[in-house]
């Protein structure tokens, strides 16, 4: 059995294949059990008609990262329910932080706290909370057959 450093390795290397995070140049930061960061400069082409970044990009990053939490721990996870919070807008240029937490695990079910961040001025621009459902497939084995079990 690989050790568990090799085993989020691998977890890490299947998440890092998004084809939509590398068509948007999303930057995947760190990727542990329970946690992701990614981040994404914006584009002038990200922008909304008002010229603010475009509340989809902002969105999309966050699930993004959270798509990468809820999967983390090598069993697949879907979205179940989503929900956004925007606080405040970002223009073309900022460079934009989405870090997704566990904070519930029970069962099938684990449920994410996401925030979304401009990175030069530390500016909170949205947060979502989200929750997983996780299938029986595992795409990366369990670490031990107790932890499967507890899924």
């Amino acid at each position: 059995m690989p050790t568990q450093t090799a085993r989020q390795n691998v977890i890490a290397a299947h998440i890092l294949k998004d084809p939509f995070a590398r068509k948007l140049g999303a930057r995947f930061e760190a990727i542990r059990p329970g946690y992701s960061r990614i981040t994404l400069t914006v584009e002038e082409d990200m922008a909304n008609f008002q010229g603010a970044t475009h509340g989809g990009l902002i969105f999309a990053l966050a699930d993004m990262a959270f798509a990468a939490a809820g999967n983390s721990h090598g069993q697949t996870a879907v979205a179940l329910n989503c929900n956004i919070t925007y606080l405040q807008p970002s223009r073309p240029g900022d460079q934009l932080m989405a870090e997704a937490r566990e904070i519930q695990a029970a069962g099938r079910t684990a449920v994410y706290v996401i925030t979304v961040r401009e990175v030069a001025s530390d500016t909170l621009l949205a947060c979502k909370q989200a929750t997983v459902y996780r299938k029986k497939e595992w795409f990366v084995e369990p670490a031990t057959e107790s932890s499967a079990q507890r899924r």
